[in-house]
C-alpha cells in the first residue's frame, strides 16, 4: 500500500513537471510569435512608406547639382527633402536631362519635377504646375567685344545668340530676336563658353548665372541686368490630374513663404549672391511681391 502510494505520488508530481514544461513551451511560443508579428508589423509599416521620386537636371549650382561625392545636392534637393519629410515620403532624387524632365511625367517614371523650371502656358498644356516657389529675371551674358548693351542690341543682322534649348531664354530670343542667328545647345555651361571664345555675342539666362559667370569671366565678358521682360515663375510641375500631391505641395510652398525655409535656403547656398543682388536692386529669387 505504501510503496502504491508513494508510486502515486511520483508519478503524479511528475506529470505536474511535464505540463509545467509544455506550459512555458507554449508562452515562449506565443511570446516569440507576438514579437514576431510586431516587427512584421514594423517592416510593413516602412515598406509602406509611399516613395516620392522627383526629378530635375542636377546641372544648375546652387539649385540642383552634385556634391564631391555625386550625391544630389542644392536647394531644390533640400526643399524637397523637407517636404518629404514633413508628408511622410521617402525621397528619390533622379537626374534627369533637361529634355527628358516632362517625358519622366507622363510615362510614370517620376511624381514631380522640380529643376528652375519656368511656368509656362505651353508647358502648362501637358502638367499641372504648383503655385510659385520663386521668381527670376532673363540678363545677358555678352562678349566683352561685342558691344552689347541692351536686349535689342543682340536684334540685327551678323549677332549670335547663345540660348540653352528649350529654355525661357530660347523662347524670348525665337520671339524677339529674329534679326539674330540663334545658336541652340544643350547646357549653360556650353553657352558660357561660346560667349567667353567670342563665338557668339550674348548667351540669355536667370540672372544669378549671369551674374556668376561674369565673376568667372571678368576679362572676356560682360553681364547686362537692365530687364527686358516681366520675371519668370518657377514652378513645380506634377502629371495632370495629380491634385493630392499638386495640393500638398501647394500648401507647402505657402508654409515655405512664411516660416523662413526660403530664407535658411539663402543663408545656406546663396548668401554672398543676395548681398550683391540686393545692392545692385534686383528682384531676389524668393520676393514674391509685385
Amino acid at each position: 500500500m505504501i510503496e502504491r502510494a508513494r508510486t502515486s505520488t511520483r508519478f503524479f508530481s511528475a506529470a505536474l513537471a511535464a505540463l509545467a514544461l509544455v506550459a512555458l513551451v507554449v508562452l515562449a511560443g506565443c511570446s516569440s510569435q507576438s514579437a514576431g508579428s510586431s516587427n512584421a508589423a514594423t517592416s510593413s509599416s516602412e515598406a509602406e512608406k509611399p516613395t516620392l521620386t522627383v526629378a530635375m537636371e542636377l546641372a544648375y549650382p546652387p539649385f540642383e547639382t552634385k556634391d564631391d561625392a555625386g550625391n544630389p545636392e542644392g536647394i531644390a534637393v533640400d526643399f524637397m527633402q523637407d517636404f518629404a519629410d514633413q508628408y511622410g515620403y521617402d525621397l528619390v532624387v533622379e537626374n534627369t536631362a533637361w529634355d527628358g524632365l516632362i517625358p519622366s511625367l507622363q510615362t510614370d517614371k517620376a511624381d514631380c519635377v522640380i529643376s528652375s523650371m519656368t511656368i509656362t502656358d505651353e508647358r502648362a498644356q501637358v502638367v499641372d504646375f504648383s503655385d510659385p516657389y520663386a521668381m527670376a529675371q532673363l540678363a545677358i551674358l555678352a562678349n566683352a567685344d561685342s558691344g552689347i548693351e541692351e536686349a535689342t542690341d543682340l536684334n540685327q543682322p551678323g549677332k549670335k545668340v547663345a540660348v540653352k534649348t528649350g529654355s525661357t531664354g530660347d523662347v524670348y530670343a525665337t520671339k524677339n530676336l529674329t534679326e539674330a542667328e540663334i545658336v541652340r545647345l544643350a547646357d549653360e555651361s556650353a553657352c558660357v563658353t561660346e560667349v567667353v571664345q567670342g563665338k557668339a555675342d550674348g548667351f540669355l539666362y536667370d540672372q544669378l548665372t549671369i551674374y556668376r559667370n561674369n565673376l568667372a569671366n571678368p576679362d572676356t565678358t560682360t553681364a547686362v541686368f537692365i530687364p527686358f521682360q516681366d520675371p519668370e515663375a518657377w514652378g513645380i510641375a506634377v502629371k495632370k490630374g495629380n491634385t493630392e500631391l499638386l495640393d500638398q505641395l501647394n500648401q507647402f510652398i505657402a508654409q515655405s513663404k512664411s516660416d523662413g525655409e526660403f530664407d535658411r535656403l539663402t543663408e545656406k547656398y546663396l548668401a554672398e549672391e543676395k548681398k550683391a543682388f540686393d545692392e545692385h536692386s534686383f528682384k531676389w529669387f524668393f520676393d514674391f511681391e509685385d
